[in-house]
């Protein structure tokens, strides 16, 4: 009797079996991260968070972020059903997100696998396993379009090199057309999600044009393009009822242009190069990147040089054979291609220059190319080890290997360091808790407070108070959610949960007068919570 294995039942070879051990250690993780909320949540996440709630409640419907128009809400979308049936909570907010980068990091080990060598890509899931404080808050923290959109360009690009080269399932009629809608789906959703997204689904949707140029005639174009009406539907229809000036084009220009005189372009550079991409990559703290951790910065642009020049010397090799045959050369120019247009448009930009370290998160898509960029030192190291280069080959393939061993033990050391650091996250985000517990206590209903302790104080409480954003001269501030400043805007006394000696509370007790200290309730986690017999708004 045969003992063969069907075929979908193969056991998985040595480097899928790593890539599976290294994937869930990455996986499990960032599940312990969640259950513990670190990063610290704040007030940004909690309007994602408050979304979701609406969106379980059937009371919205929301396209864009309160308050915004440009922020997708697909994870608002996604995590409502858990919020419907455990309450709100942060571990349930952000464990769609756990299950996201789990897909992300098959199909990019998938990818990787397919237009590279089986142990390069568990080698990439190896250091995407890894994750600092920045990494793992673009990846678990509920605040739009970074998540969810990295393994949608992934799957477009895996269903464009499986249309072209036509293996397997992909003969299958249905198949062809299943996927060619679910890449539709995906470019459109992504471009609601997060116009950050927009130079990588430019290029992955000319690579499935001139990969499946042919196959797309007929039910599987029809469905390429529904696919992706139904995906973008929202931002179109959001845009077309937006008032003047308030559409996501507009907006998206306004803050693109920044304040100010634009920064020379060599500072930019430098904030894009030196801070953005070592601190995107996983190498430095949230803190900023000392001189030893810059260097992959600067070895990046050369590095995107390389392996764009083996991936042509790969097409020019296949001249004259097949799109099935020159799809993976191809395919590895989009990778490169999308990092190359990503880090021009984040240098463009002043805040490359201005706050390096609070905008490095716009270069987390660059994840989803660190297999072609890191592509030309594996080649280099394999063939230095296997002996089959000359003595210039053998130093070059020395050095490569010393850069590999260099980024894993330097990703290595920075993830060891941040998981060191957790009792800070986790003092604050007990601190919330307290402030919530304390502020529930009171009785009070409606309050006022700042920006970033607002929407938190909502969610922590699940809205049995309500609060509404004052500035620092205590008039009206970023309120997102407008039914919250109404509500307490009719509140005959509303309460005032202040940090300690802010301008706000200063400003507050100045106002009160004699009447200050008789009005405060509570002092708690560095707030004071105030109930005064009379309201105070000034800005009537």
């Amino acid at each position: 009797m045969s003992t063969r294995v069907p075929p979908d039942r193969a056991r998985l070879d040595r480097p899928a079996l790593v890539a599976l051990l290294l994937g869930l250690a990455g996986v499990g993780y960032r599940l312990v991260l969640t259950l513990l909320t670190v990063p610290a949540a704040n007030s940004d996440e909690a309007t994602f968070g408050l979304a979701a709630m609406h969106i379980a409640a059937g009371r919205e419907h929301p396209v864009f972020l309160y308050g915004q128009h440009y922020m997708g809400m697909v994870e608002s979308y996604l995590a409502a059903p858990l919020v419907a049936l455990a309450g709100p909570a942060w571990p349930v907010l952000r464990l769609p997100l756990v299950a996201l980068y789990a897909l992300f990091l098959w199909l990019s080990y998938r990818l990787s696998r397919r237009l590279y060598r089986p142990w390069f890509a568990t080698f990439t899931v190896g250091l995407l396993a890894l994750g600092t404080e920045r990494v793992v808050r673009d990846q678990l923290t509920v605040v739009g379009g970074r998540p969810e959109g990295k393994p949608m360009v992934l799957a477009i690009l895996l269903i464009a090199v499986g249309l072209a080269e036509r293996r397997g399932r992909w003969r299958r009629p249905g198949w062809r057309r299943a996927a060619a809608g679910l890449a539709g789906w995906c470019a459109g959703a992504a471009l609601w999600s997060d116009w950050l997204l927009a130079p990588y689904l430019a290029v992955a949707g000319l690579l499935l044009l001139h990969a499946a140029r042919r196959e797309l005639r007929g039910w599987p174009g029809l469905l390429l393009v529904a696919g992706f009406a139904v995906g973008v539907a929202p931002l179109v229809w959001d845009n077309l009822v937006a008032p003047p000036g308030a559409d996501s084009w507009s907006v998206l220009r306004q803050l693109s242009a920044g304040t100010g005189p634009t920064p020379p372009l060599v500072d930019r550079v430098r904030g894009g190069l030196l801070t953005g991409v070592p601190l995107a990559t996983g190498l430095c703290p949230v803190t900023g990147c000392a001189r030893r951790q810059e260097w992959f910065g600067v070895l990046y642009p050369v590095l995107l040089v390389a392996a764009a020049g083996l991936a042509l010397v790969g097409y020019r090799r296949t001249a004259g054979r097949p799109t099935a045959t020159r799809i993976r050369p191809v395919a590895q120019l989009t990778l490169l291609a999308g990092a190359a247009l990503t880090l021009l448009s984040y240098v463009r930009s002043p805040p490359a220059a201005t706050d390096p370290l609070a905008n490095a998160r716009y270069l987390a898509v660059l994840q989803i190319s660190l297999p072609a960029v890191l592509w030309p030192l594996w080649l280099a190291a394999v063939a230095c080890w296997r002996g089959t280069v000359g003595v210039v080959g053998r130093l070059v393939g020395a050095s490569a290997t010393a850069v590999l061993a260099g980024l894993t033990a330097t990703a290595l050391v920075a993830t060891g360091l941040f998981l060191t650091a957790l009792d800070a996250p986790r003092a604050d985000q007990r601190r919330a808790r307290e402030l919530a517990d304390a502020v529930r206590r009171t009785g009070l209903r409606e309050v006022y407070g700042d920006y970033w302790t607002c929407n938190r104080l909502t969610f922590d409480t699940g809205e049995r108070v309500v609060c509404a954003v004052l500035d620092g001269q205590l008039t009206p501030g970023q309120n997102r959610y407008r039914p919250y400043w109404r509500q307490v805007e009719r509140a005959e006394r509303p309460g005032y949960v202040l940090p300690v000696d802010s301008p706000a509370e200063r400003r507050l007790r100045g106002l009160l007068g004699d009447r200050a200290d008789p009005a405060r309730l509570a002092e708690v986690a560095g707030y004071r919570v105030y109930h005064p017999a009379s309201a105070v708004r000034p800005w009537r």
